[in-house]
């Protein structure tokens, strides 16, 4: 293992995955600034689970902000680049899931007869994704900025983002959307030096799968520990050689899911698709990217 001496930042880390996150990061890299962000209600327990169970608490700070908040992520990322010198990986890990059924075609309005709005839809979708998304843009800004190009990016998806049976429908759409953006952001990340991976946790005992922890065990399925996400978090952002790739997380299971997913593309599409896929990429790729419509 090689230790780093770097600053790393890791969103919705107040508990579950982002909190043995920042633990996992704060044992292995001593010497590395751990940044923990999560809303601001969170602040005070955090800060006392950094001094209770951290082993370098001295090198562990929670730094409040909400991730739907621009103006308050956009101050984040400056105070990290004028106190700790900028930022060198970022686990854009928070996320949530819906409380309650979106497709709930009995959800009326009684007075008008109406559905009503899928407001809890909207959370679940702001912050999985256009949180990640502020993330990621604030992240690759402020690392393009650096002199030396070697940022390193997690985002945290879910199985969720490539299977869609759970009929969670907000979490998994928006968990899909992860995944779009661990691939649409490659080009990007290219161009400036900066690694953008991925990580898909299978089921994870945590708050939000609380209800479903005890009777997944009882059932004798394979599960992650927050801890084992950790690990493997740690791992992809710290591979120096890889570069747009998403590692599934079960347990003792790990499998990565990009590579493989271009490799089964004739047999899934046919080789006469793949093949004109390839080449329909390439087109738009020797063109500069694609051409975007004029704002109406």
């Amino acid at each position: 293992m090689t230790t780093i001496n770097a600053t790393l930042l890791i969103t919705g880390a107040a508990g579950g995955i982002g909190l043995a996150t920042s633990r996992h990061f704060n044992a292995l890299h001593p010497t590395s600034t751990i940044i923990l962000t999560d809303l601001p209600t969170h602040q005070e327990t955090t800060e006392s689970l950094i001094q209770s169970t951290f082993p370098h608490p001295e090198k562990a700070v929670f730094l409040p902000a909400d991730i739907l908040d621009w103006g308050q992520m956009t101050r984040l990322f400056r105070i990290i680049a004028q106190e700790y010198g900028g930022v060198d990986v970022v686990v854009a890990n928070a996320g949530m899931m819906e409380s309650t059924t979106v497709l709930d075609l009995e959800d009326v309005d009684e007075e008008t007869g109406e559905l009503r709005e899928g407001l809890e839809a909207r959370r679940v979708v702001g912050v999985n994704l256009l949180g990640t998304l502020s993330t990621l843009r604030l992240a690759m800004y402020h690392m393009k900025e650096k002199e030396k190009k070697n940022g390193s990016i997690v985002l945290v998806a879910s199985t969720s983002g490539y299977f869609g049976g759970t009929g969670v429908t907000a979490y998994v759409a928006s968990k899909h959307g992860v995944v779009g953006l661990l691939r649409a952001s490659q080009v990007t990340a290219q161009k400036y030096g900066i690694r953008v991976n991925a990580v898909a946790p299978f089921m994870t005992p945590t708050r939000m799968t609380a209800g479903l922890s005890k009777s997944w065990q009882d059932a004798g399925l394979e599960a992650n520990s927050p801890e084992r996400v950790a690990e493997v978090i740690e791992q992809v952002g710290m591979d120096t050689d890889r570069r747009g790739s998403c590692m599934l997380v079960a347990g003792r299971f790990l499998r990565e899911m990009e590579s493989t997913r271009m490799a089964l593309l004739p047999s899934w599409l046919g080789q006469d698709v793949a093949d004109f896929m390839a080449k329909a990429m390439k087109f738009i790729a020797d063109i500069g990217g694609y051409v975007l419509p004029a704002r109406l």
